[in-house]
């Protein structure tokens, strides 16, 4: 197929691109600036110029394309505050790309995520698809992603691949990364009260792997999920930052956990096991490379970058 593929330079669209052009996709892949143009390039995809904000790009490679991969979203926008404006900007690109593919049983993937859609109890993929959306908090994205399914009545052949909070792997600047600064900051390697918070996880490489998976053999109106490990507990993910940095580890009381862990805090005291059975019984996907703890063992999240 011809691939159009949106946030093609990212973290995981740079895994999604090479994964796709290797099975024998021709791949499209939108770049806002030059550097993500030349790693596109290098990769060995075509080169669509423009950002989330220029639908008629949106539009004209959508039209151009046998599918389409929306891993894009304006995380600059999202951690400075501004998480409406991002998500609306996400919210018009899929209403786009709705459009152009209507009635053509093309594949649509969008990416979305995990992380408190049934907070405290192990979530699966027929969680939140009938509860209403709050446009606030960790399931901001969530109302999209279910105009996307929405357009599986409407002739697309649309999925939503619901991703783990920790997409982890060598160059990974994300939770994990941001979870090692802090404790090296701190000097201390915390958790949030006694630690037993679940994150659920997935490496990079599997991820991509899934997108690929759902664009070619996803059913219409399809939530599949990214994850590989189902929930690693917080103070586990501690005492391996603890080890590698050589630092204590520690609870830190809830009270003081915004003012230790900053926006993260958040985000880690959430319980959110989630399971990835049905997605591997409906695409025979098998996660094949380390998982969470094995990977932060690696010693890469804890080298220091050169000055």
């Amino acid at each position: 197929m011809r691939v159009f593929v949106t946030g093609a330079s990212g973290w995981i669209g740079s895994a999604v691109v090479p994964d796709l052009i290797a099975a024998g996709h021709q791949v499209v892949g939108l770049a806002r600036s030059n550097d993500s143009a030349d790693a596109l390039a290098a990769a060995g995809a075509e080169v669509e110029r423009g950002t989330l904000d220029d639908l008629d790009v949106l539009r004209r490679a959508a039209a151009g394309a046998d599918g389409v991969i929306h891993l894009a979203f304006k995380h600059d926008l999202a951690f400075t505050g501004n998480f409406g404006a991002a998500a609306e900007a996400d919210r018009l690109a899929v209403d786009t790309f709705g459009e152009v593919l209507a009635g053509s049983d093309r594949p649509f993937v969008i990416a979305s995520g995990t992380l408190g859609l049934a907070p405290g109890r192990l979530a699966t993929e027929k969680d939140g698809l009938d509860t209403p959306v709050d446009s606030s908090g960790p399931g901001v994205r969530h109302a999209t992603a279910h105009a996307a399914l929405a357009l599986a009545s409407r002739g697309v052949r649309s999925s939503v691949v619901r991703l783990a909070p920790s997409i982890h792997g060598d160059g990974d600047h994300g939770f994990m990364a941001t979870l090692v600064a802090i404790a090296r900051d701190k000097g201390v390697s915390g958790y949030i009260g006694d630690g037993s918070q679940r994150w659920p996880a997935a490496h990079r490489f599997d991820a991509a792997r899934l997108f690929a998976l759902a664009l070619e053999k996803a059913p219409a109106g399809s939530v599949l999920h990214g994850v590989a490990d189902q929930g690693v507990p917080i103070r586990d993910i501690a005492e391996v930052i603890g080890r590698h940095l050589d630092v204590p580890v520690a609870s830190v009381a809830p009270d003081d956990a915004a003012d230790h862990f900053t926006w993260l805090a958040g985000f880690l005291g959430i319980d959110s096991p989630v399971s990835s059975a049905l997605t591997r019984e409906l695409l025979g996907w098998e996660p094949t490379h380390p998982g969470l703890i094995e990977d932060l063992d690696k010693g890469h999240y804890f080298q220091q970058p050169a000055a």
